[in-house]
């Protein structure tokens, strides 16, 4: 029996047309909003390697993001119930995309590093098990083709 489906929507809008569209390869803007309602609006634009503005998210930031959010409120979540407390909870994530000759190209890996601090008294041990729990349940690293390595690290407050 399946589970419960959940729907997602956003809009993407460009707003790189710089008054004669996309009329030459460097006569447009990559700059563009992702837009879900009732959020504030996301600016984004490519990679500067592709022409884009790094002032703004690019696709494969949002991607590195989405792991380490995703990982991030299911290990919060595996904690709380377990009654182990986290106090802080930061990540330094990142991933590597490999371009193909002809323009496209793929991401072949992700590290998440967690830096979790715990409350004086919690189970460090038990607290690191979450981890790889956390993964497994991941939606978004379930939807990747891509490895997504966990290297997490502890101090109690």
């Amino acid at each position: 029996m399946p589970g419960k489906t959940h729907r997602y929507a956003t809009t993407l809008r460009w707003t790189g047309n710089r008054g004669t569209g996309t009329s030459g390869y460097k006569d447009y803007a990559r700059t563009h909003e992702i837009v879900s309602a009732g959020k504030p609006v996301i600016p984004g634009s490519s990679d500067p390697a592709f022409r884009g503005d790094a002032d703004r998210y690019n696709p494969e930031d949002l991607l590195i993001g989405a792991i380490s959010a995703c990982h991030m409120l299911w290990y919060l979540h595996l904690c709380a119930t377990a009654k182990i407390v986290v106090v802080a909870y930061e990540d330094e994530a990142d991933g590597i995309m490999v371009e193909d000759a002809d323009g496209g190209g793929r991401f072949v890996s992700a590290t998440i590093r967690p830096r979790v601090t715990l409350a004086p008294g919690s189970n460090v041990e038990k607290a690191r098990a979450f981890h790889h729990d956390a993964h497994v349940k991941c939606f978004i690293a379930n939807s990747l083709n891509f490895p997504v390595a966990v290297e997490p690290s502890f101090a109690t407050a």
